[in-house]
C-alpha cells in the first residue's frame, strides 16, 4: 500500500514513482488521507501533484495521466478543496497533441489537405443524402442510409424510434399531432483509448420542410445538381451539407492516421424543423459531452444567440348557411382576418426597443409573427362553419414562456371579443409544434476561441458571432443538459423556400474547420497504438 499521512513521504512517493505510476500513487493516497481525515496530507500531497502537472507540460511527456479516482476533498476542518481531473484532462490534451501531431500549423495543413483530397466524396455523399425525400414522417430511410454510413467507419451505432411516452415530461418538450412510426434518431460513438481530451457531441438534423408547388422550382427538389459552385436541392443546405462535414472531418482526421482522444458523438436527429423533439430524445438516451457543434447554414458565422419559438392553431366556429342568405350566417374565415391583425398589433409591441433582449438590440426585427396556413370552409356555396390558422411567433431569450402564452391567448380572445358572432362562441387555441425557449450562448469562451482559431487557419478572416431570428436545437444543450452548443455551419440560400442550394466551397472551409476544432478540442491520438 502507498504511504498514507506524512507528508515527506508522501512526495517521496511521487519522486520516485515512474511517470507513469505517479498520478496512481497519488490518487490512492489522496484516498487514504480522506479517509483518515489527514487534512494536512492531503494539503501537501495537492501541491506535489500539482507541481507534477507543471513539470509534465514543461516536458511534453505523452501519458495516459488518467483519473482512476476523482477526489474532492473539502470540511471546515481543513478548508481544502481537492480537485485534479480537469488538470490532467487539460494536460492530456495538450502532451497528447503535441507528442502525435508535430507543431500546429503543420497538424491544421495535414488537416485541411486531407479534407480536400477527400471532398469530392463528401459531394457525393451530401448528393446521396439530398436524394433522400426525408420530410417529417419519412425520414426513416434517410436515418438507416446514416447508420449504414457510420457502421462503415467503425463506429457504435445507436438507432432507436422516438417515443413521446418518454419525452413528454421532460422540460423543453414541444407537443406533437404528428405519428413517430418512422421518427428514427442515429448516433454514432467515437470512443478512444486515452480519454485525454474534452468531449464533443456533432448534432445534425435531417429532416426537411415541405416543398410547396413543385412547378415553381426550377428542377426537381430532390434530385440535386451542381451549378455555378452550388449544389442544389431540398435539405442541401439546411442542413443536410452541415451533417456530411461533420462526418468527413472526422475522416479526414483519421486519414492522416490520427482520431480524437476523447469521446465523439454525432447525431443525425429528426423533428428539428417543427419541435426539436429528436434532439431532446438524444438527451433522454443520456447523451452528454463538454462542448456541442450544431453546423446550420449560417453563413460560416457562429451564432451568439437565438429567438424561441412558439406554434399554434386558432380554431374558429361560424354558422353555416346557403350562400343566397350570408346575411343571416358568420363566416369563420372572415372572422380570422381581425385576430390576424391584432395578432400583428402584439409583434410590434414585443419589437419595441425596451422589450428587446440585449443581444437583439442591433436588430431591426426580431420577433416574426408569421400565419403559416389558413385552412377553413367545406363549399364554395356555404357560409365557412369553421377555420384554422396555424401561427408562429417568436420570443426572446429568457423571455417567461408562460407568460408570452398569456400574452398570446389574452390577444386572440380580446380580438373575439369584438366579433359578433365569435363573442359567445370563443376561438380554442391549440399548441402543437414548437414551444421552443429562446437560447444565448454563454460559458464557452474555450470553446469559441478554438472554433475562432480554426476558422482563421481555413478562412483566413477573423470569425464573426451574429444574433439569428430563428431557432436552433442548440437550446437544449445549453438550457437542459448545462452543455454550451456553437451554432456555426456553410452559406446556403432559399432554405425553406424554391430552389435551395448551397455553397460547395464554403462547405469544403466548413468542413476544414470542423475538423480542425475536433483535433484542438478533442486532443488527439494515432488511430493504431
Amino acid at each position: 500500500m502507498p504511504p498514507s499521512s506524512s507528508s515527506s513521504m508522501v512526495a517521496g512517493t511521487l519522486a520516485r514513482s515512474p511517470h507513469a505510476q505517479r498520478h496512481v500513487w497519488g490518487d490512492m493516497c489522496c484516498v487514504q488521507c480522506v479517509q483518515q481525515q489527514d487534512w494536512a496530507g492531503a494539503r501537501t500531497l495537492h501541491s506535489a501533484m500539482e507541481r507534477e502537472v507543471v513539470r509534465f507540460k514543461k516536458q511534453d511527456i505523452s501519458h495516459n495521466f488518467r483519473s482512476l479516482c476523482a477526489v474532492r476533498v473539502s470540511g471546515e476542518q481543513a478548508g481544502v478543496e481537492l480537485s485534479l481531473t480537469a488538470h490532467r484532462r487539460q494536460t492530456d490534451s495538450q502532451t497528447a497533441m503535441a507528442s502525435t501531431s508535430g507543431s500546429s500549423s503543420d497538424l491544421t495543413a495535414r488537416i485541411r489537405e486531407a479534407v480536400e483530397r477527400n471532398f469530392a466524396k463528401e459531394v457525393d455523399f451530401l448528393k446521396q443524402m439530398v436524394r433522400f425525400p426525408s420530410l417529417r414522417g419519412c425520414e426513416h430511410t434517410m436515418q438507416d442510409f446514416m447508420a449504414a454510413a457510420f457502421r462503415e467507419r467503425g463506429y457504435e451505432v445507436d438507432q432507436w424510434r422516438l417515443e413521446e411516452a418518454l419525452l413528454k415530461d421532460m422540460r423543453g418538450f414541444s407537443p406533437i399531432k404528428a405519428d413517430y412510426t418512422h421518427a428514427y434518431n442515429v448516433v454514432a460513438t467515437h470512443r478512444p483509448r486515452t480519454h485525454a481530451g474534452r468531449s464533443l457531441i456533432l448534432n445534425g438534423h435531417v429532416d426537411v420542410v415541405p416543398l410547396g408547388p413543385l412547378d415553381m422550382w426550377e428542377a426537381a427538389p430532390f434530385e440535386p445538381h451542381e451549378r455555378d459552385g452550388w449544389l442544389y436541392g431540398r435539405g442541401a443546405g439546411d442542413m443536410k451539407a452541415g451533417v456530411a462535414a461533420f462526418v468527413f472531418a472526422m475522416d479526414a482526421l483519421r486519414a492522416i492516421g490520427m482520431q480524437p482522444a476523447a469521446p465523439v458523438y454525432m447525431q443525425s436527429v429528426v423533428e428539428e424543423e417543427c419541435t426539436g423533439n429528436g434532439t431532446l430524445a438524444c438527451l433522454q438516451r443520456g447523451y452528454r459531452a463538454d462542448i456541442a457543434l450544431i453546423p446550420e447554414p449560417f453563413a460560416d458565422k457562429l451564432i451568439s444567440a437565438q429567438v424561441g419559438v412558439v406554434w399554434f392553431q386558432i380554431m374558429l366556429r361560424g354558422l353555416p348557411t346557403h350562400v343566397a342568405y350570408a346575411g343571416t350566417g358568420a363566416n369563420a374565415i372572415e372572422s380570422a382576418w381581425p385576430i390576424i391583425q391584432a395578432l400583428h398589433v402584439l409583434e410590434e409591441e414585443w419589437n419595441r426597443p425596451e422589450r428587446k433582449h440585449p443581444s437583439f438590440a442591433g436588430v431591426a426585427h426580431p420577433v416574426n409573427l408569421n400565419i403559416g396556413r389558413i385552412s377553413g370552409g367545406d363549399w364554395p356555396s356555404s357560409v365557412p362553419a369553421w377555420c384554422t390558422v396555424d401561427v408562429r411567433i417568436a420570443v426572446y431569450p429568457d423571455q417567461d414562456m408562460t407568460q408570452a402564452r398569456a400574452d398570446l391567448e389574452k390577444c386572440v380572445r380580446d380580438a373575439a371579443a369584438k366579433v359578433p358572432f365569435l363573442a359567445n362562441s370563443p376561438p380554442e387555441i391549440v399548441y402543437h409544434g414548437f414551444i421552443a425557449e429562446g437560447y444565448e450562448l454563454k460559458g464557452a469562451d474555450a470553446a469559441v476561441q478554438k472554433l475562432r482559431a480554426a476558422h482563421q487557419a481555413c478562412f483566413g478572416k477573423d470569425l464573426e458571432l451574429t444574433p439569428t431570428t430563428a431557432t436552433t436545437d442548440a437550446r437544449f444543450f445549453g438550457l437542459y443538459a448545462d452543455t454550451p452548443a456553437l451554432v456555426y455551419g456553410p452559406t446556403a440560400e432559399s432554405i425553406h423556400g424554391f430552389n435551395e442550394r448551397v455553397l460547395l466551397e464554403s462547405v469544403l472551409r466548413n468542413t476544414q474547420t470542423i475538423a480542425c476544432f475536433i483535433a484542438d478540442w478533442c486532443g488527439l491520438e494515432p488511430v493504431n497504438a
